[in-house]
């Protein structure tokens, strides 16, 4: 299965922020802003807005004389015993940071032997999850999710999806001819959130943005209740912006 890799905002965010902390933890006694801007080529705005983004994640911690050191979650990830524990319990926390600054329920998901998987989710009172009424491993022609991952599929990974699950009617606005959802899973830029308004399940809307690590195909997404759907595109373009941090979980 070939991938369709482009680098995304997120993707470009992560390897910022993965160069950032190697050149921190090449200084134990610490390093300020102006020899990370130096030493990594980051400009000092992108730099400052990273820094802050892995000072709240806890990868790295600011010394009274305001150089930089490593952080406790940078040691947590780096360690082999409990990595895996340690690298969903980092993902988990940005996920509810991410609901609770979104109003949304969020979701990681990945495209694991050829199906739709939802790893990890933060939900609430306030942002309730969508309600699995099919399984979600054969309505990825309806959701946002299954579209984001079959959008960073090739063609005929996509084609071998939609051979082994048969495009069901719904909602009165799901797709359900291959030809058309090929076509616009063609025609979508990688850096354009995917969106499911009302396609899976009536009363919900959705958008999803890729989180590609490797050759691990995810995407992070969210579902607002449909009376929130004015909200929904401003909504994706934070999700897209909050996305850094659990690919650079995932690639630490």
């Amino acid at each position: 299965m070939a991938l369709m890799h482009e680098p995304t905002a997120p993707h470009h965010s992560a390897q910022d922020a993965l160069r950032v902390l190697e050149t921190v933890s090449a200084h134990s006694t610490g390093v300020t802003d102006t020899e990370l801007a130096r030493l990594t080529g980051v400009g000092t705005e992108r730099l400052t807005a990273l820094l802050r983004m892995l000072r709240r994640e806890g990868y790295v911690e600011q010394l009274t004389d305001g150089a930089y050191v490593t952080g406790e979650a940078l040691s947590r990830l780096g360690s082999a015993v409990g990595r895996e524990l340690a690298v969903r319990e980092q993902i988990q926390r940005t996920l509810d940071r991410l609901r609770d600054s979104l109003g949304a329920a969020v979701y990681v998901s990945r495209y694991v032997d050829g199906e739709v998987t939802i790893t990890q989710y933060a939900a609430g009172p306030t942002a309730p999850a969508v309600n699995e009424w099919v399984d979600f491993r054969v309505s990825a022609h309806a959701t946002a999710v299954g579209k984001s991952l079959l959008g960073q599929l090739d063609h005929n990974g996509r084609r071998d999806h939609l051979s082994r699950h048969k495009m069901a009617r719904l909602t009165s606005r799901t797709i359900t001819s291959d030809k058309l959802l090929l076509n616009r899973l063609e025609s979508q830029p990688p850096t354009v959130p995917h969106l499911d308004l009302q396609e899976y399940a009536v009363g919900t809307v959705c958008a999803a943005v890729p989180i590609t690590a490797g050759s691990s195909v995810g995407c992070l997404a969210l579902s607002l209740p449909v009376e929130h759907a004015h909200r929904l595109r401003q909504a994706a373009d934070t999700l897209n912006r909050g996305a850094g941090p659990v690919l650079l979980s995932l690639a630490i």
